[in-house]
């Protein structure tokens, strides 16, 4: 079945009314629920990989390249009342959820299946994501900050992919609207404002990795950094008094570490902490 509905070559192709790239869906839909169902209410085994593990990233291997492989129209699922994506989605982001993220990391195979299925999700199903809770939500952004940190460039291109798309949807609904009006949209800024440390610390890892590691896919880390520095702006007033502030912080401080010194520093730096709290 992986093999099935991997596009290959745009071999898979369907003419426009065709219900061909429907009814293929609904097939891996049903396979990927009956699998996950049953995996997902048995007791762990001893080999947790062959028990378990090998199943889910096989199966999510099928659900990601059935995704992404533009022959099906998930609109019609939505229009017409079909739940066949909303289950296949709804019992692969379970069936990910139930794997410690240690382990995800530690099995190869998993975790390429896990990062590229989290690619796909983020790139065309982001609505799916942003309608889940808060912690859970964050433990999905969190594995990709983990994924942006390991040494398989294909990895980390998927999560920085992601992370780009996530920043992305922040900033053309919310930065740039006047308030968010969608039911995501809403989402998002919940979650960001339970979590304002989020974008930030992400950005931080990019520019560590990209300045102090030798990256190989630097072009796909600058994606998500622009998208993030944009939507981590401050207004540009604020850089204005920011600055004063620091030019002030060092006034009359010379090179030196002699006592007089460090004691006008001390003075100037309970100036600084005044002015830049009162303002």
């Amino acid at each position: 079945m992986s093999e099935f509905v991997l596009n290959k070559a745009q071999r898979l192709t369907f003419d426009s009314s065709s219900p061909n790239g429907i009814l293929l869906f609904r097939e891996v839909s049903k396979l990927i629920v009956a699998y996950g169902s049953r995996i997902l209410a048995l007791p762990n085994a001893a080999d947790i990989y062959a028990f378990k593990y090998k199943g889910i990233w096989i199966s999510l291997t099928i659900l990601t390249r059935a995704l992404a492989g533009n022959y099906v129209n998930f609109g019609v699922f939505e229009l017409y009342g079909d739940r066949a994506l909303a289950d296949a989605l709804d019992i692969a982001l379970k069936m990910i959820l139930s794997i410690p993220l240690a382990d995800v990391l530690a099995f190869r195979k998993l975790t390429r299946a896990y990062f590229a299925f989290l690619e796909v999700l983020f790139s065309s199903h982001i609505n799916v994501v942003l309608n889940l809770d808060t912690n859970t939500f964050m433990h999905i952004v969190g594995s990709l900050e983990s994924g942006l940190k390991g040494l398989d460039t294909n990895i980390s291109s998927q999560c920085a992919s992601a992370v780009d798309n996530l920043a992305a949807f922040y900033f053309n609904n919310i930065t740039m609207g006047e308030a968010p009006t969608t039911h995501s949209a809403i989402n998002l800024s919940r979650h960001i404002a339970d979590c304002p440390n989020l974008f930030p610390e992400i950005l931080k890892t990019l520019f560590e990795i990209v300045l102090f590691e030798d990256c190989g896919n630097q072009w796909s880390l600058s994606r998500p950094m622009l998208s993030l520095i944009l939507i981590s702006e401050q207004p540009a007033d604020q850089h204005q008094r920011l600055f004063l502030c620091f030019d002030k912080l060092m006034t009359d401080v010379t090179r030196s570490l002699d006592s007089k010194n460090r004691d006008k520093f001390t003075q100037n730096l309970t100036v600084f902490r005044h002015e830049f709290r009162v303002k």
